[in-house]
Parts: structure tokens; C-alpha cells; sequence
């Protein structure tokens, strides 16, 4: 309490120039000449403490004296910079009890500021102020509020800038503060999510050889077991991190990226169509290849899998799973998008290591595969009816290259199928000449098969706006969205993708619906669809600007309220309460 009149004594009677003086300047300062949209400004604000004085750290020592703070602020969309404080230090003065934790000298407040993927190239301002107050030994000024600016600018060729100040700098705001705060969080929800990621029915088909291939371990021995139990881990780790790679690679480029992407390009998705396609004739029995020898191994097939047919479906288990995995991974793979290179690795391997989890169990306790029921006759069955349950994967790919594609291309491409499927028919029936023509020409189909995807225009096909609806959804327009929004209007986006599981489930289950659509025809309420089945920068950007790097994704535009976000698994309720929310909203301040 002394402390406290002493401090305000000493205000009311210090004449009026000298509460004028400020006694600390500050400058912002940029690491880089310029940046690409999507990436992240790393900035500096300098606070340079006359000597003599200091300022109260971020953290002061009472809650009653001022700390020393930064706001800034980006253009119009642009998210909320997150910002790193310097430690204080303890220093004890004629008009306080006890040492006060202060700054003096030069201090450095770093920010990092994501700019949105879509960001025009040019100069994009950033203002705001630092808050501080300074004392000596014996009394404290008013606090001051000193105004900063700064122009970043957006485009190719930045070069580094300022060394004196970022060299000795470490730390970045970005990762110091998900590692004190969301990180461990985030870990444990990767860790569950790519647990859960096993019972999606993208992994069935890799499931159902994997647990073939485990009946077989199992009756080979323990150490059978152990090894292709690491070894499909193996597989899944190796698969997250170069996904975890390509993502790095993408943002430092300045491209948008996003979480199962991949998905949107029509040679990625054939290619799967064509492993697919031949894992369902070798279950089938129509060919006994091994690895390491040949090329495709016995991937569910032959007496023994071995460590690289473990290892193959590990990889192909991880490259099925991302079009599923949206309401288990999208809050911990969404926050690994917006993060630095290092949180992106630890997200992507706490998710591989959820997926690899039953079997790193099983390598710690080979013995649980003697529950598994020994091999028999029975596995010869099993075998064919597995082979269809990945003929129905294959079905699924075709499904979403047809969204991709032009009609006659993909025609043309089942045609390709249908040609590998027929040489490696011919191959099991042939002689040793006969089985090496037909091997060529097998590889022959492929290489065409694959080729007609990779010329192909993803932007032919017929997407999901095109198929008739009990909701009349119109074509995604953020500009129109958000002047029919400060019209008065709610609008209802969706942004989906034909290969997109949970998206398709949540349209079949709660969008597509005579509750729903009695709701958005009640409230006037305009649909809006975002189809991300090939790529597209603007819904990229308009996803990034939200946090988000995965789909599905569903907001509803309020007017004269922030947008409400959903979450990835939709409900009609939730609908509901939003809209009627929205509603009620809008009739009360109509009323004012």
C-alpha cells in the first residue's frame, strides 16, 4: 500500500514537461526485404531504454504496476501476429519493498506475423503501439503509448535484412509459444486421431492385408511377428514425415498447402487406383511376386510377406488415410500447418506413431498374435474376399477421378485398368516366354495408364456442384458472400471435395436433409459450396485466412457478427442453434 501512494505522490507532482518524456524509443524491423504469401514475417520491435531508466517487464511483479506491452495489426483478414517477450530482470529501487522485475538498455520484442496464402504482391502496412512506463531509482513517469509502423512487403526476391538484430536472436514466437502452451496438447489429439485413423474405412482395405499378413507372421514365430510389426511402423513414420516434408517444401515456396491435397491431383489418385488394382489380383492368386527380388512383393499374398511387403503397406496405409482423417486430425493437423518447420515434424510423428500404435504394441508383446486364429484352409477364402474389399477401394478412386478428369479420359483410363488386370491374367496362364511378353505389357499399361492422368486437366470433370441437391447450393464467391452478409443475408459455406470421406458423409447425413433445407429456406439463408476436389488457390487462401488446412469446413456468414465456424463433424442441431442464434441476433438489434 506505501508503495502504491508513494508512486502516485510522485505523479501528481512531477511537473507537466516532464511527463511529457517518454526516455525509451522503439523500432520495428523485419528479418527479410520481403515474403512469400502463406509464409510467416518474422519482426523485431527494438525498445532502446535510456540509461538511467528502466521499464516494467511483460510480467511486472505486482499485477498494479503497467507492463510493457505491443499491440499490431495486419491489413483487413490478415490473423492476430503472436509475439515473444525477453525475461525480465529483478532490480530493487528507493521507492519499492521489493526487486520489481524490469527491462533497461536495449530490448527486443519479437513478433511473428502470418500472411495469408492469396496476398497481392506490394507493400502491406502494419501498425499499432508500445505501451510502457518509465522510472529511475527514486520515481515513474506516466505511461506512454509510442505509435510503430511498418511496411511488409509481399512478393519473390526477399532477401535477409537487419543481421545485427535477428543474428543473435533465437527463439521464434510462433514455436516459444506452442511449445508452453498447445503443443503437448496437440501431440496427445495427433497421437488419438492417428490411432483412431485404423477404423476409417479409406485404412480398411490396407487393414484387411495387414491382418492377413499378421495371421501368417503369426505362425512363423516370434520374431516373424516383431519384425513386420516395426517394419509397417516403419512404413507409416516414413510416409508422415515425407508428407511433413512436402508440406515445409510447399509453404517455404510460397504455395498453399493443405492437409490431403494430394488427393487433387488426378495422376496421384490412378496411381493408387493401379496399386490397388494389384493388390486385388494378387489376392486373388493371379501373381506370386516377392520382394526384395521383384518389384511389387508379396503385398498380402505368397508364404511371407517380409520386411519390405510390411514396409509398402505401412506407406500405402498412411497415403489412404488422409482423406478420412479430418474430424479426428484436423484441430492438430491445422495447427502444425500454421507453425514452424520443427512443429510441423512433431505433429506429423505423433500422428504416425498413433497409427503405428497396435503394431509397435504388438513388437513389445509378440505374444498377443497367438490370439490371432491359426493358419488354414480358411486363409485362401479370406485371401479372395479381401481382394474385394480392395476392388471396392478402387471403385472409390475412380469415383473421384471423375470429378477430376473429362469423361472420355477417364474412360480411357478404366480401359488402362481393365488392360493391367487382362496381361496379368495372361502372365499366370502362360509359359516362360509368354509370362515375360505379358510382364511387359503390364508395365507397358501402367506407364500409359499413369500417363494419361499426368497430361490430364483437372478441371474437366463433373464436380459435386453439378449434381442435383435438395439444397439449391450456389458456387462459392467470398466477395458476394460477404456483401450479401453486410446486406443482411446469412450465408451458409461449405467446403468440400469429392474425396473428401467425412465430407460426403456429412452432406448424405445432415446437409442434404428435408430438416436442413427447411431451415435454410426459413431463415433465407444463401448455400454456398466451395468443391476442392482439384486445386484451387482462392479456396486455399480463404481456408488459410481461418486457420484451417483441412477439409471439411463450414461457416455461416451472420450479419453484424463474426462468422461462425463449425466443426468438422456436422450436426443438424448445431445448424440449428447457429441459425436460430443468428436470428435472434439480428431481430434485437433491429430493434435498437
Amino acid at each position: 500500500m506505501r508503495s502504491i501512494l508513494t508512486l502516485l505522490l510522485v505523479a501528481l507532482t512531477l511537473p507537466a514537461t516532464a511527463q511529457q518524456e517518454e526516455k525509451a524509443s522503439v523500432r520495428l524491423l523485419a528479418d527479410h526485404t520481403a515474403y512469400a504469401a502463406g509464409s510467416s514475417a518474422r519482426l523485431a520491435a527494438v525498445v532502446a531504454i535510456d540509461e538511467g531508466w528502466h521499464v516494467n517487464s511483460n510480467t511486472p511483479t505486482f499485477d498494479w504496476l503497467i507492463p510493457t506491452e505491443i499491440s499490431l495489426e495486419g491489413p483487413a483478414g490478415w490473423s492476430e501476429p503472436q509475439l515473444l517477450y525477453p525475461a525480465g530482470v529483478d532490480r530493487t529501487f528507493a521507492f519499492a519493498d521489493q526487486a520489481l522485475s524490469v527491462y533497461e538498455g536495449e530490448v527486443k520484442i519479437l513478433a511473428a506475423v502470418p500472411i495469408p496464402a492469396g496476398t497481392g504482391d506490394g507493400e502491406h502496412r502494419l501498425s499499432g503501439e508500445l505501451l510502457f512506463q518509465a522510472c529511475d531509482h527514486n520515481s515513474c513517469l506516466p505511461p506512454v503509448r509510442t505509435p510503430i509502423e511498418l511496411a511488409v512487403t509481399v512478393g519473390a526476391g526477399g532477401q535477409p535484412a537487419n543481421a545485427a538484430v535477428f543474428g543473435n536472436l533465437s527463439g521464434d514466437p510462433a514455436a516459444t509459444a506452442t511449445a508452453t502452451t498447445g503443443l503437448p496438447w496437440m501431440l496427445l489429439l495427433a497421437v488419438i486421431g492417428g490411432l483412431i485413423l485404423n477404423a476409417m474405412p479409406c485404412v480398411l482395405p490396407v487393414l484387411s492385408l495387414k491382418v492377413f499378413g499378421l495371421v501368417k507372421s503369426a505362425g512363423q514365430g516370434r520374431g516373424s511377428v516383431v519384425s513386420g510389426a516395426l517394419a509397417t511402423t516403419s512404413g507409416i513414420l516414413v510416409s508422415f514425415w515425407a508428407l511433413a516434408l512436402a508440406a515445409v517444401a510447399a509453404r517455404s515456396a510460397g504455395a498453399a498447402i493443405g492437409w490431403g491435397v494430394q488427393f487433387q491431383q488426378p495422376v496421384f489418385v490412378t496411381f493408387l487406383a493401379v496399386v490397388v488394382l494389384l493388390f486385388s489380383l494378387n489376392l486373388w492368386g493371379l501373381f506370386e511376386i516377392m520382394l526384395p527380388g521383384r518389384a511389387m512383393g508379396a503385398l498380402g499374398g505368397g508364404p511371407k510377406e517380409g520386411f519390405a511387403g510390411h514396409f509398402v503397406s505401412g506407406l500405402f496405409a498412411t497415403l489412404m488415410a488422409t482423406p478420412c482423417s479430418a474430424p479426428f486430425l484436423g484441430t492438430a493437423v491445422g495447427f502444425a500447418l500454421a507453425q514452424p518447420a520443427i512443429i510441423i515434424f512433431a505433429i506429423f510423428t505423433a500422428v504416425g506413431v498413433g497409427m503405428a500404435l497396435p503394431y509397435l504394441l504388438l513388437a513389445v508383446f509378440p505374444g498377443a498374435a497367438r490370439l490371432l486364429p491359426k493358419p488354414g484352409p480358411w486363409m485362401d477364402t479370406l485371401r479372395k474376399v479381401m481382394g474385394f474389399l480392395l476392388a471396392a477401394a478402387a471403385i472409390w478412386l475412380l469415383y473421384v477421378l471423375a470429378g477430376q478428369v473429362s469423361a472420355e479420359r477417364l474412360a480411357f483410363i478404366e480401359v488402362g485398368l481393365l488392360l493391367i488386370a487382362l496381361f496379368v491374367w495372361l502372365r499366370s496362364q502362360g509359359q516362360r516366354v509368354g509370362k515375360a511378353l505379358a510382364g511387359l505389357a503390364t508395365v507397358g499399361a501402367i506407364v500409359t495408364t499413369l500417363g494419361l492422368a499426368a497430361s490430364a486437366s483437372p478441371t474437366g470433370g463433373k464436380t459435386s456442384n453439378e449434381v442435383v441437391h435438395l439444397i439449391p447450393w450456389q458456387t462459392f464467391d467470398r466477395g458476394q458472400a460477404e456483401s450479401l452478409a453486410a446486406e443482411g443475408q446469412m450465408v451458409f459455406v461449405d467446403v468440400t471435395a469429392d474425396w473428401c470421406f467425412t465430407c460426403k458423409t456429412n452432406e448424405r447425413l445432415v446437409l442434404e436433409t428435408p430438416e436442413v433445407a427447411d431451415l435454410f429456406e426459413r431463415y433465407d439463408v444463401v448455400p454456398m459450396k466451395a468443391d476442392w476436389t482439384n486445386r484451387d488457390d482462392a479456396i486455399a487462401a480463404f481456408l488459410s485466412d481461418y486457420g484451417r488446412f483441412s477439409i471439411p469446413f463450414y461457416m455461416l456468414y451472420r450479419p453484424g457478427q463474426e462468422p461462425h465456424l463449425f466443426g468438422e463433424l456436422l450436426t443438424r442441431a448445431q445448424i440449428a442453434s447457429a441459425l436460430e442464434g443468428s436470428a435472434a441476433q439480428q431481430l434485437a438489434a433491429s430493434q435498437h
